[in-house]
């Protein structure tokens, strides 16, 4: 199985590698054209800044790419935002895969730290990501921006408000959280992507 991660000006690349190396699989880290229409799975990952990232993948044509893509994708983090439609980061237009606009969180208690960082659990799973999964499954978070509940919507977590933290349509799933970085259970939601 081929998987390709998109190189683009993104923080997490390598972590995301390292995670696939885990379950046996070297992936290819490329912008190439050839070589992502070429993979069986594609992952899109991300650590960075909306309005910046859009205007790269736009600058090299990866945003019409992406959209034409019709093996499985998985987006992470700010991967799983570009998919979106606009994200209120720099009030950037995105790829606009998933009909839902992206938002900052709005702490209303001293206690609502942002960035959103750290472990929660998973409600409402409804994606073949979480096959095999039971109730208190807890993965990794670290994010300023969110979606909020949607007809995409393929799992929820609760800070602040219930909130996206996983979107499913067609070939394009999506995880606000890092799997990568979210020991056993992480492991098991990639194992589940490559599955597909």
């Amino acid at each position: 199985m081929k998987v390709a991660i998109i190189k683009y000006n993104a923080g997490n690349l390598f972590s995301v590698d390292y995670a696939l190396k885990r379950l046996g699989i070297v992936p290819v880290i490329t912008a190439d054209k050839e070589e992502l229409l070429g993979a069986d799975k594609i992952i899109f990952p991300g650590v960075g800044e909306a309005e910046t990232t859009m205007k790269h993948l736009h600058a090299n044509g990866l945003d019409r790419l992406i959209r034409d893509l019709k093996q499985p994708v998985l987006g992470i983090c700010l991967g799983m935002q570009l998919l979106c439609r606009h994200s209120e980061e720099g009030d950037t237009d995105c790829l606009g895969i998933f009909n839902a606009g992206v938002k900052r969180f709005q702490p209303h208690r001293h206690e609502e730290k942002v960035p959103h960082m750290g472990w929660n659990t998973l409600t409402g799973t409804c994606s073949p990501l979480f096959k095999g999964f039971g109730k208190d499954e807890y993965v990794y978070f670290v994010h300023s921006y969110y979606v909020p509940v949607n007809e995409c919507t393929a799992a929820v977590t609760d800070y602040i408000h219930p909130f996206s933290a996983a979107l499913h349509k067609d070939n394009f799933y999506a995880t606000q959280f890092h799997p990568e970085k979210s020991g056993q259970t992480g492991e098991r939601i990639l194992k589940n992507f490559l599955d597909l």
